[in-house]
């Protein structure tokens, strides 16, 4: 079984057990403040989980694109991925623990024919607060998990942020077979020998502010399942690289590689693959924010294709290949492939560039080492150039030894650990919130959001269209495809008619109609394509009518005075507003 059967096993089981597939959300969240990516299948659904109903009704299914910034440093190891595929289904308050735990089971040792005895299963062990989940644990056992394979663990516990819906959940691990590393080893142990393939969360609580926590008048189960790791451990291989997913462009990478190096393969095939999905779903490289992750990763995977000493000229030709290995999971690549090309080239070219400028960087503080009579460049340095310039330590390393000098790698990799702890906790702060993040702020900015795009459609033109928007309580951020700076007269004409269809108190109507009656009406979304047959559509009288999640408010006159305070470029043809309601 390959990755795109194992998926269409998912989608087709819960769809026989009263799912509707739905569609996957792009990787780039329309209207999450919290993320630069969708980073699990429940983030487009968060309206959903709180109580708004979903156009195909209270059981879903689908497949999710995501991407995860954190670990991009561990990269080319032999499990951290940054792109990955997330499968899920979800209740929106109708079945709950049992007919969850039961479908899980099921689907496992039926459908993908696990022999029961290499699985395993973790449940919420209980606080202070809330008991021991012996529910779920009674409902593995009657499907088949003998006791002495049911652990509870405190850590068996689901929230988002600091507050908000929250819930025990129950973790199912796969026993690759190796020794246990003790007699106590369990799926709670680092040693390898347990795999954490699904996690379903039930989520039936509320923890508000004070800490008290309540219950929820609407229970939810989400579930995620990996598919790149089930793929693998189902096809027995050691790493998600052994599978038909990225061994055709590593077979090539052997090929063309002067120097061997099996983590730097990993590096170049998986952020290939990473970059070109974000591409594929309107990401540019840029020094901003989702921007920034990406130019990050092309530059990564182009520092390491110059470890294994691999003319960069063959880039195009690897990115040809990738596409045409995953082409037949993901349609949009070959689709999208001269796009694709042009902009990784690009940013290939201007890197070049930019090591060019690092070797010179590294240049000066040698002659001024040299002129003090020091034969070791500090940490500080080599991690400048590593921050600032994109120079690896390695080359660093490289011509400090050409120039009979050595450098403070210790130095450099406390730094770096520093940095890397920084940009953690930063990447935690973006989700913090979580589904808790959607106040009154938030929802009038979401509203603001559509009147700014029909206003600048009206000032600047009809090529405008929405290329990405970011909430917080305090401001929104808007991308828009324009390829020149707008001037102050074009700034204030855009602010004059927001504020005009406020003052004019227009009603926020809320819709639900199939997708191509939505269409004919000139429905408007960043995705259109990506939606299901059935839409949800917010309309404001004659200005805008757009596909989107919501929520927003009912009258335009309770957004208040709108106020642009920036505009600049994001990227390539994309321009970014930054406004606030006063």
């Amino acid at each position: 079984m390959n990755a795109l059967e194992l998926r269409n096993k998912y989608l087709n089981f819960f769809e026989r057990h009263g799912h509707k597939v739905i569609p996957s959300a792009p990787l780039i969240p329309e209207n999450d403040p919290s993320v630069l990516f969708n980073t699990a299948g429940m983030q487009p659904l968060v309206p959903y989980l709180l109580g708004q109903k979903h156009p195909e009704g209270t059981r879903l299914t689908d497949y999710q694109k995501c991407v995860r910034t954190v670990d991009i440093d561990e990269v080319g190891d032999n499990r951290h991925l940054t792109y990955f595929e997330m499968l899920g289904n979800w209740s929106l308050g109708d079945y709950f623990k049992e007919e969850s735990i039961t479908m899980s089971f099921e689907f496992l040792t039926k459908e993908l024919e696990i022999p029961v005895d290499k699985l395993s299963v973790t449940c919420f062990g209980g606080n202070e607060t809330i008991g021991k989940d012996e529910e779920s644990a009674s409902y593995w056992e009657k499907a088949g998990i003998p006791k002495e394979r049911i652990y509870f663990l405190k850590d068996n516990w689901w929230i988002a942020g600091e507050t908000g819906p929250c819930g025990s959940d129950t973790e199912i691990f796969y026993d690759t077979g190796k020794p246990k590393c003790s007699p106590e080893c369990n799926p709670d142990c680092d040693c390898g020998k347990y795999v954490e393939i699904w996690n379903n969360v039930f989520m039936e609580f509320f923890k508000h502010e004070d800490g008290s926590i309540t219950p929820l008048s609407q229970k939810n189960v989400d579930t995620g399942l990996g598919l790149e790791r089930v793929n693998m451990l189902l096809q027995g291989k050691e790493t998600p690289y052994d599978t038909e997913i990225f061994i055709d462009v590593m077979k090539k990478l052997e090929e063309l590689e002067k120097q061997d190096d099996i983590y730097s393969r990993r590096v170049v095939a998986e952020h290939l693959r990473s970059s070109m999905m974000i591409i594929c779903d309107g990401g540019r490289p840029s020094n901003l924010d989702r921007g920034y992750v990406l130019r990050r990763l092309i530059r990564r995977m182009i520092r390491h294709m110059n470890k294994l000493q691999i003319d960069l000229n063959e880039l195009s030709n690897l990115i040809d290949l990738d596409i045409d290995v995953l082409k037949e999971m993901y349609p949009d690549l070959a689709k999208n492939r001269e796009q694709i090309k042009q902009v990784l080239l690009e940013e290939k070219d201007k890197f070049v560039k930019t090591l060019a400028h690092g070797e010179r960087e590294f240049e000066k503080e040698v002659n001024k080492l040299k002129t003090q009579g020091k034969d070791k460049i500090e940490g500080k340095v080599v991690f400048r150039l590593y921050d600032t310039y994109g120079f690896p330590p390695e080359v660093t390393g490289d011509l400090a030894k050409e120039n009979n000098m050595t450098i403070d790698m210790e130095g450099f990799k406390a730094l770096f650990k520093e940095h890397q702890e920084k940009s953690r906790a930063g990447s935690e702060q973006k989700f913090k919130g979580g589904l808790a993040s959607t106040g009154e702020m938030e929802t009038k900015y979401h509203t603001a959001t559509h009147l700014l795009n029909a206003a600048l459609k009206q000032v600047l033109g009809s090529h405008v269209h929405q290329r990405g928007s970011n909430i917080t309580s305090e401001r929104l951020r808007f991308d828009f495809s324009h390829d020149a700076k707008m001037t102050d007269e074009e700034k204030k004409a855009t602010e004059d008619l927001i504020n005009k269809w406020i003052e004019e108190a227009i009603p926020v109507e809320h819709f639900e109609m199939k997708k191509d009656e939505a269409i004919s009406q000139g429905a408007e979304a960043m995705f259109i394509e990506k939606y299901g047959d059935i839409v949800s559509v917010y309309k404001i009288g004659d200005v805008s009518l757009e596909l989107c999640g919501g929520p927003h408010v009912s009258n335009t006159s309770e957004l208040g005075h709108f106020k642009i305070k920036k505009e600049e470029s994001s990227s390539s043809g994309v321009r970014r507003i930054k406004a606030i309601l006063e």
